[in-house]
């Protein structure tokens, strides 16, 4: 990312904000929201700098990967979208791009004619396969965060997902 580093903490800015007019907040979590948001478009744009030579960008990439990861490197458009947790027409735009760059194609589904299905292309999968190589080199945008934080990180982020029910956990009932 390009831009230069605030002379100001802009999370600790803001709750000085709201203590300011509404007085100290109650919980932590405006907080923890506005962290995680921030780190959020941080790591979006520095995705999507690394991602840019590729003429990619995160989003993208993950559908690519999603469609590369599944058996028969196609899935259903509203499938795709419960995947990635974005509204249909984000969909529709990610793979009219993918299209146009050659790397998904549209698809009849085979069973049911109500549907239709986006399907990787070879060249698609030489570019996912590119540009994970970028991502995996950089760290993911990353690079001098310690591997303990970063499962710390993945660790209380999965409460935070688990809480929302965003999946269920594993059965441990061994």
């Amino acid at each position: 990312m390009d831009a230069k580093p605030l002379a100001f903490d802009p999370i600790a800015e803001a709750a000085r904000q709201w203590e300011s007019r509404w007085g100290p907040a109650p919980v932590p979590a405006m907080g923890a929201v506005t962290s995680i948001m921030r780190c959020q478009q941080i790591l979006m744009s520095g995705l999507n700098d690394l991602l840019r030579p590729l003429e990619l960008t995160f989003p993208r990439y993950e559908l690519l990967m999603l469609l590369h990861f599944s058996r028969a490197g196609s899935l259903p458009l509203g499938k795709i979208g419960e995947r990635l947790q974005v509204h249909r027409t984000s969909v529709t735009g990610l793979v009219d791009r993918l299209e146009a760059q050659e790397l998904a194609v549209r698809l009849p589904h085979e069973r049911d004619r109500r549907k239709t299905l986006a399907q990787i292309t070879p060249r698609g999968r030489r570019t996912a396969e590119r540009a994970t190589d970028v991502l995996n080199e950089s760290r993911f945008a990353m690079p001098a965060v310690p591997d303990r934080t970063l499962r710390q990180i993945v660790s209380l982020l999965g409460e935070i997902r688990l809480a929302a029910g965003d999946y269920r956990p594993p059965d441990r009932r061994g």
